[in-house]
This record gives C-alpha cells, sequence and structure tokens, in this order.
C-alpha cells in the first residue's frame, strides 16, 4: 500500500479524547488536601494527562524523547551561517552523549531515541541511530518541492512507527526533538504556508543571521511559496513543498502518540511547526499535545496561536533537539505526581473548606 493511503489508515484511527473524563479529574484534584486551583498549570496540566489516560493518578514514566535528524536542500540558497555537514556532525555528538539533549534527557530519566530520517550524509556507523532515511536530504525548496507527497508521507510513518513502538513498549509520555541545518527555513515557510501571515512576521535569526541574513532568508522563503504555489495545497502537499523530513517525521511522532493514546510533548519551534502540521492533518491530535515552551524565535508564537495551546514556559530557549521537551517532560511529571500521590481530605484527615 503507498505511503500516502497507510497514513489515511493510521489518521482514520485517532480518536478524539475523552473530555467527559474531565469532570472526574477535577474532583479528584479538588479533593486534594490543598485549596481548589492553588497549585495553578500544575492542575490543568495533570487534569489534561489524566483525561488522555482515563485514569485519575495518570503518570508519565517512563518517557522518551525522538530526535530527529534531516537536512534541507534550501541550504544552497544561504539562509544558514552553518554549513550542512553540521548536521551529521551533531548526530555523531548526540550518539556519544556530548550535546544539550543528552544532557537534560538523562536529568529527565528519559530514554533519547535518535532517528536519521533524511541526513545528506551516512549515519550507519554512529551508535544508537536508527536508521530511516526516506532520502539523503530535501530538494532545494526555493526552486522546488522539497519532496514528493509520497516521500513526506514515508517520514510520517516513520515517526508514527516509532511512537507506536514506544507506546507499545510502556512508554507514556513521548517528547520530539529535530536536527537539520536550515530547518528554521523550512519550519518559517510551513507557518507562513498554513496560517497565511506573511514571512517577515515568522522568520527569526536561526543558528544566529544578522539582519541582512534574515531578510535574505524571508525573501527565500516567499520565493519557495511562490514557486510551490502554497498557498493552493493541503497539509500534506505544503509539508512535501517546502517543509523537511525531520519535520514531518516529528508530525509522525505526533499522530502516533495520539493513535496510541499517549501524550507528545513539542518542544519549540520547528517541533511546534511539526504539531500544526499534525493538527491540519487531524485536529484530534490536540487532546494528546502539550507545546514544551514558547521559542525565541518570533515564529513560534504565530504557531502556538495558530495551535490554540499554551507552552508550560518560557525560557528564552531557541536551541532545539528537544531541549525545551524534556524540561517540560518534568515539570509534567511532576503534576501528575502531585495528583497521584497526594492525600485527599478525607484520607489525611484534614478537615476541607466549610467544616469547621
Amino acid at each position: 500500500m503507498a505511503a500516502e493511503a497507510q497514513l489515511h489508515e493510521l489518521i482514520a484511527t485517532i480518536e478524539p479524547v475523552d473530555e467527559a473524563f474531565s469532570s472526574q479529574a477535577h474532583a479528584r484534584l479538588d479533593s486534594l488536601t490543598k485549596p481548589p486551583g492553588s497549585l495553578g498549570r500544575l492542575e490543568e496540566l495533570a487534569a489534561r494527562v489524566a483525561i488522555v489516560q482515563r485514569d485519575v493518578r495518570p503518570t508519565t514514566a517512563p518517557s522518551a524523547i525522538v530526535l530527529m535528524a534531516g537536512d534541507h536542500g534550501v541550504v544552497a540558497e544561504g539562509v544558514s551561517p552553518y554549513p550542512q555537514d553540521v548536521t551529521w556532525q551533531m548526530v555523531a555528538n548526540f550518539s556519544v552523549g556530548g550535546a544539550a539533549i543528552n544532557q537534560l534527557a538523562g536529568h529527565a530519566k528519559s530514554t533519547l531515541v535518535l532517528v536519521d530520517v533524511g541526513v545528506a550524509a551516512d549515519t550507519s556507523a554512529f551508535g544508537g541511530v536508527v536508521q530511516a532515511k526516506v532520502r539523503p536530504g530535501t530538494a532545494n525548496m526555493a526552486i522546488g518541492p522539497a519532496m514528493t507527497r509520497e516521500q513526506a508521507a514515508e517520514a510520517l510513518l516513520v515517526g508514527v512507527r516509532t511512537a507506536s513502538d514506544l507506546s507499545a513498549q510502556g512508554v507514556r509520555l513521548i517528547g520530539t526533538g529535530e536536527m537539520g541545518i536550515g530547518n528554521t527555513t523550512a519550519a518559517a515557510a510551513l507557518t507562513s504556508a498554513l496560517t497565511g501571515v506573511d514571512p517577515a512576521l515568522v522568520v527569526g535569526r536561526g543558528t544566529g543571521l544578522d539582519d541582512a541574513g534574515v531578510a535574505h532568508k524571508a525573501a527565500v522563503i516567499r520565493q519557495a511559496l511562490d514557486v510551490n504555489a502554497a498557498s493552493e495545497l493541503d497539509a500534506l502537499g505544503v509539508l512535501a513543498a517546502v517543509g523537511g523530513l525531520e519535520i514531518a517525521g516529528m508530525a509522525g511522532v505526533m499522530l502516533g502518540a495520539a493513535s496510541s493514546g499517549t501524550c507528545v510533548v513539542a518542544d519549540g519551534f520547528i517541533s511546534g511547526t511539526a504539531a500544526l502540521v499534525a493538527l491540519r492533518l487531524c485536529p484530534d491530535v490536540a487532546g494528546y499535545l502539550f507545546p514544551s515552551h514558547r521559542s525565541a524565535e518570533p515564529g513560534h508564537t504565530v504557531v502556538l496561536d495558530a495551535l490554540g495551546l499554551q507552552p508550560v514556559l518560557e525560557l528564552d530557549m531557541r536551541l532545539g533537539e528537544g531541549t525545551g521537551a524534556a524540561l517540560a517532560m518534568e515539570i509534567i511529571g511532576a503534576a501528575c505526581a502531585v495528583m497521584s500521590g497526594m492525600a485527599t481530605f478525607a484520607e489525611a484527615g484534614v478537615s476541607g473548606a466549610g467544616e469547621a
């Protein structure tokens, strides 16, 4: 069966979360030994996990972070100050534990899963890297589609299978991260195409562009959107035209997690753009999705507004790799620990409000 047909079959299995369970979740929270609502957004986060899991004692352990890696042909347009080789070099660094995400995932006691879905170089010699390359990097979106619809669907299915396998292994919370030089350009192009916001309002400095570089990047994105007639395409078509293989992979992780009834955490701008793609493919994914933080990249606020979801953190981060997801996963886990482990007023023999 063609990948696109498989994708549509998978999407058909995704059910909306059972919001009817919300009353049970909030009744549990209100019965705990604290004034109602006194833990603020921690209570909201715990309730959302409880609703997904249909359990008033939710848990986020064990957890995993999936880091998708892929390259971008649009780097030929000079949109990044870093060379494309940095992608495979960073994959090598991830594989030996030398990057920020290795430290934060370890601190969160979360398994890091590295997936090569589209790195231009051969990464098979790097230990622990799942080999799932759909193609060695995308084509240059400024002169034509980044990939075919079928390739985009194949990359989505890589993510779907990864999330489904983790869920089958008992993982209760999945984070998403990425690596790919040039991918803020793809993320900005996707954001502009899917929201209608002008590229100038979603383009940031990425890995360190100056003002002239940012203006050039916006011009390249406008060219890519025009060349590919992106405004006339559906979500999969937009992903294929101006997206990235690792962005598709992350969107697939979100779809696969939702299909398996598992909560999933988006990282920053690029992962958030993947979330926007996933929601455009299947709006019911929203109930399973948790944005981790608000990136310093300007396009991320546009993405969060389009998602209609509030991030857990604001730390002026813009590294990617899943670093924001790792931090937010710890907070979501703490929220669930409170909801699951606290005593109720009745259990503790503590008088509730109005019992004086």
